[in-house]
């Protein structure tokens, strides 16, 4: 009887499954904002991807919150599931809402420090999918996970640097020019910097979830 009740019990694997899911179309939807950042005629269709990746991300998130209540057994906290797969999403959230400003601007021309923000986006998504997929073994993968969570920290601190010095040269381009073009420049870089904030609190919840198992 026990044995035909664990079968009913959702396995605790699917939820690392869902989490390698959700990283895994973040990088998709990393790939697409960096094409939108390319400019050009190739932005409506790239920014099409990102809100398709982020629909599905979307669905991956509904799922893991439906078998959070469901599961008498979770890897780990409930809270913590909920925090990660919360900040997983919040993540590609954010790439969309910088490629709506981009449509809504209509803008197909990027300065060169938003391609290299767009560049530590598609690394932090590519470390998260590293780091997520090392949560089923948390002891086994404890120094790497501490390794890519400072790796992300620091792409963070870098991605900041280059949004002070993306903003300095649209004020020193438009300055005697067109000042709604330095507005929406300045708008698009605050999303951008928004998306590597939150892959930086992607790798503080992982950090967390690290601290308390290991």
């Amino acid at each position: 009887m026990f044995a035909w009740f664990q079968a009913l019990m959702p396995r605790e694997d699917r939820f690392f499954q869902h989490f390698n899911r959700h990283a895994e179309t973040l990088v998709e939807g990393a790939k697409a904002l960096r094409r939108l950042l390319n400019g050009g005629s190739g932005v409506a269709a790239a920014a099409a991807d990102v809100y398709r990746f982020e629909d599905a991300a979307d669905a991956i998130t509904r799922d893991v919150m439906q078998l959070v209540r469901r599961s008498f057994i979770t890897p780990f906290d409930r809270s913590d599931i909920q925090d990660l797969v919360s900040a997983l999403d919040d993540s590609i959230d954010q790439m969309k809402k910088t490629a709506k400003a981009v449509l809504r601007f209509e803008v197909e021309t990027m300065e060169p420090e938003m391609a290299a923000m767009g560049d530590h986006i598609l690394k932090a998504a590519t470390l998260t999918v590293e780091a997520v997929k090392m949560l089923s073994a948390l002891r086994e993968n404890n120094a790497r996970l501490h390794t890519i969570t400072e790796e992300i920290v620091h792409l963070e601190d870098d991605s900041d640097a280059l949004n002070e010095a993306g903003i300095k040269a649209l004020f020193k381009k438009y300055r005697d020019g067109n000042a709604m073009n330095y507005l929406v420049g300045i708008e698009i870089y605050d999303h951008l910097e928004k998306v590597m904030d939150r892959f930086e609190d992607v790798a503080n919840r992982i950090s967390g979830i690290v601290i308390e198992q290991v």
